[in-house]
């Protein structure tokens, strides 16, 4: 694995045990950083007006369209090193 991977799997790790809950706007950021990280660009389906948490997770995770999966990972464990 490499050491990327392995950083990012412990800013992971790190990201349940931080010491208070960051902000909704945070925490959508770490979000859509980890699903651009772990699955690449978003391609689903935009939800409903009514699933207001599924929209802002879609919108978190399509900010980070054309980001390549190990520029995410570094932004995310910048992020989480951040907060911890």
């Amino acid at each position: 694995m490499s050491d990327l991977n392995a950083r990012f799997e412990a800013a992971v790790a790190n990201s349940k045990k931080l010491a208070e809950r960051p902000d909704n706007t945070t925490l959508l950021k770490i979000y859509g950083l980890y699903k651009q990280a772990t699955t690449g660009d978003n391609t689903e389906k935009k939800p409903g007006f009514s699933d207001l948490v599924g929209r802002a997770k879609w919108d978190a995770w399509s900010v980070c369209k054309g980001t390549s999966s190990d520029e995410a990972k570094q932004q995310y464990i910048d992020l989480i090193e951040s907060l911890s």
